[in-house]
């Protein structure tokens, strides 16, 4: 195994190990700080006149702003900061001001920066539509991802099979199995598929880069998809199985790179794109995907 010269980052020395985070947030929380006008940042603290909407349970001002034909709610928070702060989540907009800043200064900085705040709130409506999307049922005819492609359960086989042609799972299990048993399965089944295949694409890319790791073993860790330690051990997520061979070789080609650079550097991702190119496109692919379109997260 090649060990890198390069110094490690402190998250990296304090434990030994980086990881591929599961699932990345929009890179929303803060927006870069307004500027406040040279009149509203006076010696000493004025007083302001405090706004008459509805106070949310952690003490924020509820308030409402017509922006042309459209109408955005927003919290108000007031502190000691010295500039305006905006932060996006699954509750809207939050606005933290300083206590001097007038109502109408804050609502001026809001709509220079609508066109931002109306993209990020999409962002968040739609991965709130994407979580309300079905589960799996368990029962005969139950459908879910596999290598990025739907497959089918199929109860009351003699044997378990998988037909590669029709995409069929047949399980040896009754028509009146509960769903904890077929659920059960499945998921045996679906794991003895990561075990083979994750092991076979860690071989190809290990041999693409020139480096051998130590060990290699199946996760079901809910904060990250993969990870790789300084003496070259190995864990892959086993959901991800659900996804196209692609993204799971994006992984595999990911925590193989940090037995060269143990770190999230360019040289870092040089070496990934050196024996996975196509790597931006999986990672895109990676990082959009919902938890929640993720069977059993």
């Amino acid at each position: 195994m090649q060990k890198s010269t390069t110094p490690r980052p402190s998250a990296a020395l304090d434990n030994g190990q980086l990881d591929l985070p599961l699932f990345a947030e929009p890179a929303l929380p803060v927006a870069t700080p307004s500027p406040l006008p040279p009149s509203s940042a006076p010696p000493t603290p004025l007083p302001f006149k405090r706004p008459t909407g509805p106070l949310a349970p952690d003490g924020a001002r509820l308030r409402t702003l017509e922006l042309g034909a459209r109408t955005l709610q927003y919290r108000l928070k007031r502190s000691s900061r010295k500039s305006i702060g905006f932060a996006i989540d699954g509750t809207g907009l939050t606005i933290t001001a300083p206590r001097w800043v007038t109502v109408a200064d804050i609502e001026a900085a809001i709509a220079e920066k609508q066109r931002w705040i109306f993209s990020k709130l999409i962002e968040w409506q739609t991965r709130v539509e994407q979580r309300a999307l079905p589960r799996v049922t368990w029962g005969d005819g139950a459908e879910l991802p596999y290598l990025g492609k739907p497959l089918r359960v199929k109860l009351g086989a003699a044997v378990l099979a998988f037909d590669e042609a029709t995409r069929v799972l047949a399980l040896p299990l009754p028509l009146h199995a509960d769903a904890q048993q077929i659920k059960d399965r499945v998921t045996g089944w679906l794991q003895g598929e990561a075990t083979r295949i994750f092991g076979e694409r860690l071989a190809v890319y290990a041999a693409k880069l020139g480096v051998t790791f130590r060990s290699y073993a199946l996760s079901s860790a809910m904060t990250r998809w993969g990870s790789c330690s300084s003496e070259g051990r190995i864990r892959l997520n086993w959901r991800l199985i659900h996804f196209p061979l692609s993204v799971v070789d994006y992984v595999v080609a990911h925590e193989l790179a940090h037995l060269r650079e143990m770190n999230h550097s360019p040289r870092f991702w040089q070496t990934v794109e050196s024996i996975f190119p196509e790597f931006r496109e999986a990672r895109k692919q990676l990082k959009q995907h919902p938890p929640e379109m993720v069977p059993g997260m």
